[in-house]
């Protein structure tokens, strides 16, 4: 039997503290599985007294995770430590500098750093394995990298942010508010103290530009995509979805047009009888549009302890069993140096249309006045209705909800903005793309 394989682990949080337990507990299936052992033999964390349910004989303790990655006797370099920037960067380029092999959750990391990552561990020969920074348990970034070489992809979409999607669900099932919703999302461990990282739409970015770069082979480029998160979402709009036939959820897109690559994190309008419209919860989806395989949804969960501990053993698995002097698969899909430049894809025409919803003063004009804005921009109208649950009256604000036919996203800006400059609206208008999913 080869010699066992070493692994150190920097972070015992939740996911840390999870994998290490799962590697002592089904130690003797794996080797039979990988046809060698995997032993942890280093781990870095903050607090050294704190019990983690880990067995610690034979393993030694490093305080900071840079010496770790330089000095531990190890075979494999596990970053779950997270950010962008400080130890988490500093100790990734120490292993693989060093010639170990890393597997990391750190989707910010990698969205930020992630060519240079993989143009150094290219050039070390070693892997660097990143399952669990996209979706969670959901084996995304290996379908893309192996499963579906060859595949020519036009569209990525999907819901990769559970704390959003959880908030969304709970706001229409139970008409509760955003801010209700938000709180009990924290008091159950979905959300962070500070949760505007999520619900502002960043983690779905940094996971989006990530798959953009493994579909259409493109440098990495997560400061190019326009973002919008949740907050603005009201129980109202979630109503109003419903009697249109939809449901909103926060989605990642990018898909390739001639001009280039378009993507962008917002909440979307996908009809409630889509397959991506029943995902609920904590759950994630990704979809993949192709040449070859037509469209692919991958469901699963995308986050905690368990879900994203087994992604980071799968990349652990995967190092166990690859043959030395084997050809390696490409960190981004192929070669770092051979990833075209980012393109940035013009403004264009978006088939699924918008939903707007305005609160006006009910008076005489204000209808005729909306659709003379629409038409003045070249907005075709699939519907526009009063939406308010009560009885007109003069002294009563009053919702128009219109769902317009494809048109241009500066178009749709333009006329709302003349809308505003009418004087008959209240408060700030909504505006939402809809998505209309083959599945």
């Amino acid at each position: 039997m080869a010699n066992a394989l070493k692994i150190g682990v920097a972070g015992l949080g939740t996911v840390g503290a999870s994998l290490v337990r799962i590697l002592q507990s089904r130690a003797n299936a794996l080797t039979v599985a990988c046809g060698r052992p995997i032993t942890v033999t280093a781990v870095s964390a903050r607090d050294a007294s704190k019990d983690r349910g880990i067995l610690m004989d034979g393993i030694a303790w490093y305080a900071d995770p840079v010496e770790l990655a330089n000095s531990a006797d190890i075979d494999v370099f596990v970053e779950l430590v997270g950010g962008a920037e400080g130890a988490a960067e500093m100790s990734v380029r120490a292993a693989l500098a060093r010639g170990l092999h890393v597997v990391t959750a750190n989707k910010a990391l990698l969205s930020r750093h992630g060519v240079e990552l993989a143009k150094l561990a290219e050039e070390k020969g070693r892997l660097l394995n990143y399952e669990a920074a996209v979706a969670g348990g959901i084996p995304v970034i290996k379908t893309l990298r192996e499963s579906l070489t060859g595949n020519n992809f036009s569209r990525i979409y999907g819901i990769m942010n559970g704390t959003c999607n959880y908030i969304l669900t709970r706001m229409e099932r139970e008409g509760l508010s955003f801010a209700d919703c938000l709180k009990e999302a924290q008091r159950l461990g979905y959300a962070e103290a500070d949760p505007s990282f999520d619900i502002e739409g960043n983690d779905t970015a940094h996971k989006l530009s990530i798959l953009t770069t493994l579909a259409f082979g493109c440098e990495i480029s997560a400061d190019k995509i326009y973002l919008e998160g949740i907050t603005n979402i009201s129980t109202e709009d979630i109503h109003a979805a419903a009697d249109l036939g939809y449901r909103i959820k926060l989605l990642g897109v990018a898909q390739k047009t001639e001009s280039g690559i378009e993507q962008r994190v917002h909440p979307t309008m996908v009809p409630l009888d889509s397959v991506i419209a029943q995902v609920d919860g904590v759950t994630n989806a990704v979809a993949l549009e192709s040449d070859i395989l037509g469209e692919l949804l991958m469901v699963g969960p995308g986050a905690g302890g368990n879900a994203t501990a087994s992604a980071v053993l799968g990349d652990i698995t995967d190092i166990a069993k690859s043959r030395p002097g084997a050809q390696e698969v490409p960190v981004l899909g192929r070669p770092a140096h051979l990833l075209e430049p980012y393109r940035q894809a013009e403004m264009q025409s978006h088939e699924g249309g918008y939903f707007i919803r305005l609160t006006v003063q009910d008076r005489t004009g204000v209808f005729a006045s909306i659709a003379t804005k629409m038409a003045e921009n070249a907005i075709s109208l699939e519907s526009i209705v009063q939406h308010s649950k009560q009885p007109a009256t003069p002294d009563r604000p009053q919702t128009i909800i219109l769902v317009t036919h494809a048109t241009m996203e500066s178009a749709v800006r333009k006329a709302v903005g003349a809308i505003k400059g009418e004087g008959y609206l209240i408060g700030e208008p909504q505006v939402i793309r809809i998505e209309r999913p083959k599945t």
